[in-house]
C-alpha cells in the first residue's frame, strides 16, 4: 500500500484545500488574530473584558503604606523600641511612643505579657481594650537628651 504522501504526489494541495496546508490557515490565523474582524462575536461571548481599559491604579508614590503592629508582638518590639528610645520601664509597665518606632497603627492581636502604656496614631478597638492609650505622646524620659 503506498504511504499518503506519495498517494498525493502531483496533487497540488494534498486534499487539504488551497489555504489549509498553509500556516495556520484553517484556524483563521494564530493566537488572537482577527479578534476586531471575523472572531468578533466569539470574542464577545467568550472574552468580552478582552479590549479596553478596566479600573485604575494609584501613582505608587501617593499610596500610604502604613506600619502596623499587634498588641501581642508589643514585648518583642522592645528592643527595636530602646534603639528608636521610644520605650520607658515606668514601675511594673512600659510607657512606649510607637510613632517614634515607624508604627502607624496598633491591632489588638495577642496578649501582652506586661503591662503597656502606648502612644500611637490610630489603634483598633480591642487593642484599646488590652492596653492603655495615651492622647498625647509621653514625656522624654529623665537623663535623656
Amino acid at each position: 500500500m503506498p504511504s499518503r504522501t506519495r498517494k498525493f504526489r502531483g496533487s497540488r494541495t494534498h486534499g487539504r484545500g488551497i489555504k489549509a496546508g498553509r500556516g495556520a490557515g484553517k484556524q483563521g490565523g494564530r493566537g488572537n488574530a482577527g479578534l476586531h474582524k471575523y472572531k468578533f462575536k466569539s470574542m464577545l461571548i467568550y472574552a468580552p473584558l478582552h479590549f479596553g481599559r478596566h479600573g485604575f491604579q494609584r501613582p505608587p508614590k501617593i499610596v500610604a503604606h502604613p506600619m502596623a503592629l499587634n498588641v501581642g508582638e508589643l514585648d518583642a518590639f522592645v528592643p527595636f523600641l530602646q534603639a528608636a528610645e521610644a520605650v520607658v520601664r515606668v514601675g511594673e509597665e512600659w510607657v512606649a511612643d510607637l510613632s517614634k518606632a515607624g508604627v502607624d497603627r496598633l491591632l489588638g492581636g495577642g496578649t501582652p505579657v506586661g503591662k503597656w502604656r502606648v502612644y500611637v496614631a490610630h489603634a483598633s478597638k480591642h487593642a484599646g481594650e488590652k492596653v492603655t492609650l495615651l492622647k498625647e505622646p509621653p514625656a522624654a524620659p529623665k537623663g535623656a537628651a
